[in-house]
């Protein structure tokens, strides 16, 4: 089972938080329908935002947002996660593949790409408003990359290891481990102890070919390695891909076309089948329920996008600009 650790070492210098995501980042590929780098690419990424949760979070109603778009073929990738142990997350071009890297391993930095950001959403619940920072890609590999932005947004030196190894058969596209750990050094941390833990970084290899032959606990006693490891969580917590999407929120995204355009759906397929991006599930959604979209609505006169759906949310403000580039006016 997926399932996350927190703990200390170097009495009290150094934080870690480690994760192990096999299970569930098995069931995002398959969502998804992933090619083996793309699900690399999301699989690291959803580790990612379980870990970074538990590193930039304090409630827990709280979500962190994980945004990388590096301008490669795989179009960006995202992930939402909190303290619950719960993430979504998708990739824009789940079929992106590329040859392998020199090295034998998958070329993920090549489908991110490097020529852009990776961006940290941090949403408060239930109000004030969603705290956003950025840095530019180191790599697209993604874990150097969440390094860059602990310390340049956060200023805490952090290492932060990520994968996703896959079974041997590029047919098979099964995740064989999944997870990774962040370790960063706390106020108070001795020169020494890092020199140490830096040692036993270099020294660790690939983050999921131990996990694969270890427990996720002994791949935390490793990383540190005579600096007496505090694990904190006295149970582990338990972790899963779980999307927020539901039949309201589907029909509200139905609203965006327009009553013209859902009656041709009624006409042409008997209905509409919705599918939720974050998360791949598809739901269908019967003409009574289509019919049943009947709350008042402004729309452009010009193109009929929606600008406003009473009770329910307002699309554009006034003083802004439609898409087709009329001025947006709403009634006071």
């Amino acid at each position: 089972m997926a399932h996350l650790l927190r703990g200390l070492a170097a009495n009290g210098g150094i934080r870690v938080v480690a994760a192990d995501t096999t299970n569930l980042v098995a069931d995002a590929l398959q969502r998804h329908d992933t090619s083996l780098t793309a699900g690399a690419a999301l699989g690291r990424t959803l580790t990612g935002a379980l870990l970074m949760s538990h590193v930039l979070l304090e409630s827990a109603r709280d979500r962190v947002t994980l945004r990388l778009d590096g301008g490669g073929p795989l179009g960006g990738v995202i992930a939402d996660a909190g303290l619950d142990g719960t993430v979504r997350g998708y990739v824009r071009q789940p079929r992106t593949e590329l040859p392998p890297r020199d090295d034998g391993k998958l070329d993920v930095g090549g489908a991110v790409g490097r020529d852009g950001e990776i961006e940290v959403i941090r949403s408060h619940a239930p109000y004030g408003d969603p705290y956003a920072s950025s840095v530019q890609l180191v790599s697209g590999e993604i874990a150097e990359d969440l390094s860059a932005f602990l310390y340049a947004s956060e200023q805490i030196p952090s290492a932060v290891l990520l994968g996703v190894a896959f079974e041997p058969g590029a047919a098979a596209r099964r995740v064989r481990a999944a997870g990774g750990v962040v370790l960063q050094a706390l106020p108070g941390a001795e020169d020494a102890a890092l020199t140490l833990l830096e040692a036993n970084v270099r020294a660790f290899g690939q983050f999921t070919e131990r996990l694969a032959a270890t427990s996720l606990l002994q791949a935390m006693e490793e990383l540190t390695w005579g600096l007496e490891l505090e694990v904190l969580t006295r149970n582990a917590l338990p972790l899963s891909f779980r999307c927020r999407c539901n039949l309201v929120k589907a029909l509200e995204a139905l609203s965006y076309f327009s009553p013209v355009e859902r009656e041709q759906m009624i006409r042409d397929e008997g209905g509409a089948e919705v599918v939720c991006h974050w998360c791949g599930e598809a739901r269908w959604l019967a003409p009574e329920q289509i019919r049943g979209l009947t709350r008042p609505e402004i729309r452009c006169p010009d193109c009929d996008a929606l600008w406003l759906r009473e009770g329910v949310t307002t699309m554009v403000r006034d003083d802004e600009r439609c898409a087709c580039g009329r001025r947006v006016e709403l009634p006071a």
